[in-house]
């Protein structure tokens, strides 16, 4: 393929993203899997990485820019942290190389706070900030990235001051999937019940330390009153997505707009979240974002190939 100047990769733990990317930031290929850490520990990061590049037929002596979990310490190569106050810029300075292939390929580190009272790291989501904020954004802003793994960053003047991670997603799935409240969400579709939805983000966001009592209500509204699958699906998410905006808003200064960092469905609830509870916001693709950032490390780390970020 013509025209292609570097390779972007966004490897979580159980998906994989890769781009290839123009000189001036247009896709000219994707490739999509969910061989994530877990699966390229097993069968080997540097064949999985190959087979996609294979599939686009990309030439073997572009470079490539990694972000996310095979940095990792079960990762391909350990790519450590940058500490809190960290500043984004840091993050393109501390790429480290994978030895031994024949092309050049980077990993970006991630953050860690070490803080004793509040440890806490972010792997990828570092990446994201640099391409939905920018390496000098000016002024505060209050960053929320839902996930598996939702982070909130308070980001000043293009520096990481502080985040805290809250593990909504995989609580969801955990209660969900191995607990009493299974019987009520079986057979739920994916579409969002929004009144269900809204009603339990209100309920939790104002009563955060009753979470436990209201998810169990799910169970007993449900065989005293009857009700939706879907509707006690959308209540365990609202109530989940409640808890941690209670506690992600906290420290909002009034009037503030959050900036949200999603895609799909998460962004569509959060969106409606924080709607519901008049939070303004600036809302910003994860995707777009994450290859933003890639962009970025790639221009700083490749600038003889005219990379533009």
């Amino acid at each position: 393929m013509s025209g292609l100047s570097y390779v972007a990769v966004d490897w979580g733990t159980s998906s994989f993203r890769l781009w290839l990317m123009s000189a001036s930031g247009k896709v000219l290929g994707e490739r999509r899997s969910d061989e994530g850490m877990t699966a390229a520990a097993r069968t080997g990061f540097a064949a999985v990485l190959q087979s996609h590049l294979d599939a686009l037929g990309a030439a073997g002596d572009l470079p490539v820019v990694i972000c996310g979990m095979a940095g990792a310490r079960q990762g391909w190569v350990e790519a450590g942290y940058i500490d809190t106050p960290a500043d984004l810029s840091d993050i393109l300075k501390g790429a480290v190389v994978v030895s031994g292939q024949p092309r050049d390929i980077r990993i970006l580190p991630g953050i860690a706070q070490r803080d004793i009272a509040a440890p806490d790291v972010m792997r990828g989501e570092e990446t994201q900030l640099l391409g939905a904020l920018g390496l000098n954004a000016p002024g505060e802003a209050l960053v929320c990235m839902p996930g598996t793994h939702s982070k909130w960053v308070r980001v000043r003047g293009g520096t990481v001051e502080r985040f805290a991670t809250f593990m909504t997603g995989e609580l969801f799935s955990a209660i969900a999937r191995d607990t009493i409240l299974s019987h009520a969400v079986a057979g739920a579709e994916e579409a969002v019940d929004g009144d269900a939805f809204r009603a339990a983000v209100a309920e939790a966001f104002a009563a955060p330390a009753l979470s436990a009592n209201l998810l169990f209500r799910v169970r007993s509204r449900q065989l005293l009153f009857g009700g939706s699958a879907q509707a006690a699906r959308e209540t365990i998410s609202g109530t989940l997505i409640g808890v941690e905006l209670a506690a992600g808003l906290a420290e909002r200064k009034q009037g503030a707009p959050v900036t949200l960092i999603a895609s799909g469905r998460l962004q569509r609830l959060f969106q409606m979240a924080l709607e519901c509870l008049s939070i303004p916001l600036d809302a910003v693709d994860a995707e777009e974002a994450v290859r933003r950032g890639l962009a970025g490390a790639a221009a700083a780390i490749w600038k003889k190939r005219g990379i533009n970020a």
